[in-house]
């Protein structure tokens, strides 16, 4: 189907005044622009995914966690997420080569 692309948009207005649930694709100019507010909205599930590589490579986009390591308070969601996405970039990829 058609894509439908809008903007550019300011980042205070658009995401304060939630906008970004109309869509379902975000680009951001700057990556202080879209990803402080994606933090905010989505820290336990928020994915990092880096494209124009020859492998699939996703991450939690919260970081390592070293500061919660041993404690028993980190949450493994976003691993998760990271690691199902992962497996269907690299599904769609086979069913497209």
């Amino acid at each position: 189907g058609a894509m439908r692309i809008d903007g550019p948009f300011p980042a205070d207005g658009f995401f304060g005044a939630k906008r970004y649930r109309d869509y379902d694709l975000i680009v951001a100019m700057y990556h202080d622009q879209g990803l402080l507010p994606f933090k905010v909205l989505a820290f336990d599930t928020g994915i990092n995914v880096t494209l124009g590589l020859p492998i699939v490579r996703t991450s939690p986009d919260h970081g390592t966690g070293f500061d919660q390591a041993g404690r028993g308070t980190a949450s493994e969601r976003s691993f998760l997420e990271a690691a199902k996405l992962a497996a269907t970039i690299a599904k769609n990829r086979k069913q497209t080569t």
